[in-house]
C-alpha cells in the first residue's frame, strides 16, 4: 500500500525520467555521464571566462574613458587658465595701477583683447553701481539694461579673489553694428577701482567665445551618438552637451543633475530604463564636472562577436567531447554488453548459457566467476526443485489429511440407527452420498477438480448434514454454469458449509439459510457462501485468516485458514478467501479464485507447480516460439 501510495505521488514526467535512465545501457550511461559533466565543466568554465572576460572589458571601458576625460580636462583646464591669466593680467597690471579720476585703461584693455581675441568676445569693467568704466571692443552699451541685476554682477560683488564662471549665455551687453549675437561663458570678479586715491568695488567682466570651449569638448566626442561627453556645473546645469538643441527643446533628456552629485570616477547608473557607465571628472578652479556616458547596450553590442566566435568554439569542443567519450564508453562497455547478453541468455530461460570470459582483468574475472556461479545454481536449483516439490505435496497432503473424522464417525453413527429403525432408503441415500464425498475427496490422488466436481461434492456434503440436522435449515445453490468448467484446489467449499452450520444456523430452529453463489467477473472465480445465522465481530474477522489465530474452532479440522492456504498455496497470494461479517447479520465468505479452464493437461500442469510458475513458463515457451519464427 505504501509502495502504491508512493507512486501516485510521483510525477508522470518523474516516472518518465526513472524509468528513461534505467533503461539505458552502460554504455549510453558512460557517454551520457562524461557529456553531462564535461559540458557542466566547460560551461561554467567558459561562463566564468567571459565573465572575467567582461568585466576586465568594463574596466578597461572605465579606464579609457577616464583617460579621455583626463585628457579633456586637462585641455580645459589650459583654455580656462589662459583665461584667468587674461582677467589676472587685466586686473593686477592695469586696474590696480590705475586712478579713475585721472587715468584710462581703455588702451590697456583694447591691446589686451586683440592679443587674446579669437577665444574672447569682449573685455569689460565696471563699477558696483553699473556704471561702465572701460569695454572693449565696443563700448557702447544698450539701452535700459541693468548690470547689477546680471547673474555674472551678482555673483562677482562682495567675493574678493574669486572669480565666478557662468554657464552659456547669449552676451546682451553691447551694441554691435554686425548684429550678430555671441554665445559666451562669462568669467566674473570683484575687483578694486582707484578714484581720487580712494578703494572702491568693482567687477571685472571677461566674455569668453563659446565656440571655442565647444570646439574643443567636441574633439571628445567620437562619431558615435550613444557615447558622448556633455560638461555641467556644480549646480548641474549644462555648459556643453553634444545634443543641447534637443535638450533645450525638450526632445531628450538628460541625468545631468544626478551627475553633478558623483564623485570622481566611473560608476553605473539605470537612468530611463537603460544601463549606463557614468565617468565623471571634476575641472580645477571652476568646480565644472565633465561626464562621460557610455551606454552599456553598445557595450554588449561590441562582444557580440566575441560570444558567437565563444559558442562556436564551446559547440566544436562539445562535439569533440561526445565523439571521444562514445569511443571510451564503447570501449570500457563493449565487454559488459557481451557479459550481459550471456546473462540476458541465462534470465530467458537457458540453463546452459555461454557466459562471456573477456575484456578488462575485472570484467574476465566476473564473467569466470558468473560461469563457475552458473553451474552450481543450475545443480542447486534441480536440487531446490526437488526439494521443493516434495514439499509442496507433504504439505497439501498434510492439509488434506486433517479432515475431521468426528463428521465420519457421526455420519456412519446415523446410518447405523437409521438401519436399526428400519429407514433403509435414508440408509441407502446417505451411504450412496458418503461414497460420492469420499470419491471426490480421493479423486485419484489429485488436489486439482473441475468445479462442477467441487460442487458436486459440496451437494454430497450437504445432503448428508441435512438428513442428520434434520432439515433445520434451508440450502440454496446458484452457480453460473461459466464457471463449472474452470479449474479448482478440491475440498474448498466443503469447509466453509460445516463452519457455516456449526457457527451460523445450527441453533436457528429452522430458520437458518445458507446460500452458495458461484459468479465470473474480471476473468477470475468466486464463490460466496452466505447464512444468516449469528455473525462475528470485526475484530474476529480480523484474525480469522492469520496464522496461529486463537480463535475456538468445532467442525472441520481443516477450517478457513487451512482452505486459504491451500489456495495460496496452489495460485499465488492474490487469492484465496474474503470474510464479511457482523454480529446478529449473518457471514459470508468469499472464495477468490483465478479463472483457468479446465483440462487433464491443466490439471497436471497444476499439480507440479503454481500457477504463477505455470504461466511464467509458458509466457518463456511463447517467447523461444516467437525468437525461434523470427
Amino acid at each position: 500500500m505504501k509502495t502504491r501510495m508512493k507512486q501516485k505521488q510521483d510525477h508522470p514526467l518523474i516516472l518518465y525520467i526513472k524509468k528513461h535512465i534505467q533503461s539505458q545501457s552502460i554504455q549510453m550511461t558512460i557517454s551520457i555521464s562524461f557529456t553531462l559533466v564535461s559540458i557542466v565543466v566547460m560551461g561554467v568554465l567558459g561562463v566564468s571566462l567571459y565573465s572575467r572576460f567582461v568585466n576586465r572589458m568594463e574596466v578597461m571601458t572605465a579606464q579609457s574613458s577616464e583617460q579621455l576625460l583626463n585628457q579633456t580636462s586637462i585641455n580645459l583646464e589650459t583654455y580656462l587658465r589662459n583665461m584667468r591669466r587674461i582677467s589676472d593680467a587685466m586686473y593686477y597690471s592695469v586696474i590696480k595701477n590705475k586712478d579713475l579720476a585721472s587715468d584710462t585703461m581703455d588702451e590697456e584693455m583694447n591691446l589686451l583683447y586683440e592679443a587674446n581675441k579669437d577665444n574672447l568676445i569682449s573685455i569689460a569693467c565696471y563699477t558696483n553701481q553699473g556704471e561702465l568704466v572701460a569695454a572693449a571692443p565696443v563700448a557702447t552699451e544698450k539701452e535700459d539694461l541693468n548690470i547689477v541685476d546680471q547673474k555674472w554682477f551678482t555673483a562677482a560683488v562682495g567675493k574678493m579673489e574669486n572669480i565666478q564662471f557662468s554657464t552659456p549665455h547669449v552676451q546682451n551687453l553691447f551694441d554691435n553694428t554686425s548684429y550678430r549675437y555671441y554665445w559666451v561663458v562669462s568669467l566674473s570678479r570683484a575687483v578694486e577701482l582707484t578714484n581720487h586715491g580712494n578703494s572702491t568695488l568693482g567687477v571685472l567682466l571677461v566674455d569668453m567665445n563659446y565656440s571655442s570651449m565647444e570646439q574643443l569638448l567636441n574633439k571628445a566626442n567620437v562619431n558615435n551618438d550613444s557615447e558622448y561627453v556633455y560638461l555641467v556645473d556644480s549646480d548641474g546645469e549644462l555648459i556643453y552637451h553634444p545634443k543641447q538643441k534637443l535638450i533645450y527643446t525638450n526632445l531628450y533628456e538628460e541625468n545631468n543633475y544626478a551627475a553633478a552629485s558623483y564623485e570622481d570616477g566611473s560608476r553605473q547608473e539605470v537612468f530611463q530604463g537603460e544601463k549606463r557607465l557614468v565617468t565623471v571628472k571634476t575641472v580645477s578652479y571652476t568646480g565644472w564636472k565633465i561626464v562621460s556616458v557610455v551606454p552599456m547596450s553598445s557595450f554588449h553590442m561590441g562582444l557580440f562577436s566575441t560570444r558567437q566566435f565563444a559558442l562556436l568554439f564551446a559547440s566544436l569542443s562539445v562535439l569533440m567531447l561526445i565523439v571521444l567519450n562514445q569511443l571510451v564508453s564503447a570501449k570500457i562497455a563493449k565487454p559488459l554488453q557481451k557479459l550481459n547478453e550471456s546473462v540476458q541468455d541465462w534470465e530467458s530461460g537457458n540453463m546452459n548459457p555461454e557466459i562471456y570470459v573477456g575484456g578488462s582483468l575485472e570484467v574476465e574475472h566476473l564473467g569466470k566467476t558468473l560461469r563457475s556461479t552458473v553451474e552450481q545454481l543450475r545443480q542447486l536449483m534441480h536440487d531446490i526443485v526437488v526439494e521443493q516439490e516434495e514439499e509442496r505435496k507433504r504439505e497439501l497432503d498434510a492439509l488434506q489429511s486433517q479432515i475431521n473424522p468426528h463428521f465420519l464417525y457421526k455420519t456412519l453413527d446415523s446410518i447405523v440407527w437409521m438401519i436399526e429403525g428400519e429407514r433403509y432408503e435414508d440408509a441407502v441415500f446417505m451411504i450412496t452420498q458418503l461414497a460420492s464425498l469420499f470419491r471426490v475427496c480421493l479423486s485419484g490422488g489429485k488436489n486439482i477438480i473441475s468445479m462442477e466436481d467441487e460442487i458436486k461434492h459440496a451437494k454430497n456434503y450437504m445432503n448428508i448434514q441435512k438428513i442428520r440436522y434434520k432439515n433445520i435449515f434451508s440450502l440454496n445453490f446458484q452457480i453460473n454454469e461459466d464457471i463449472l468448467h474452470c479449474c479448482t484446489v478440491k475440498l474448498i467449499i466443503q469447509p466453509l458449509l460445516e463452519n457455516a452450520i456449526y457457527y451460523g444456523v445450527e441453533c436457528m430452529d429452522g430458520d437458518g439459510e445458507i446460500q452458495v453463489t458461484g459468479w465470473k467477473r474480471d476473468g477470475d472465480v468466486y464463490i460466496a457462501v452466505k447464512d444468516n445465522g449469528l455473525g462475528m465481530p470485526e475484530e474476529t474477522v480480523a484474525v480469522l485468516l492469520k496464522e496461529n489465530n486463537r480463535v475456538r474452532k468445532k467442525g472441520s479440522g481443516v477450517g478457513l485458514i487451512n482452505v486459504h492456504n491451500r489456495i495460496r498455496l496452489r495460485f499465488g497470494e492474490p487469492y484465496g478467501l474474503e470474510i464479511e461479517s457482523q454480529p446478529d447479520e449473518g457471514t459470508t465468505v468469499r472464495i477468490h479464485l483465478p479463472c483457468i479452464p479446465y483440462s487433464q493437461e491443466t490439471a497436471e500442469k497444476l499439480e507440479k507447480g503454481k500457477w504463477e510458475e505455470g504461466k511464467e513458463k509458458e509466457e518463456r515457451e511463447e517467447r523461444e516460439e516467437d525468437n525461434g519464427t523470427e
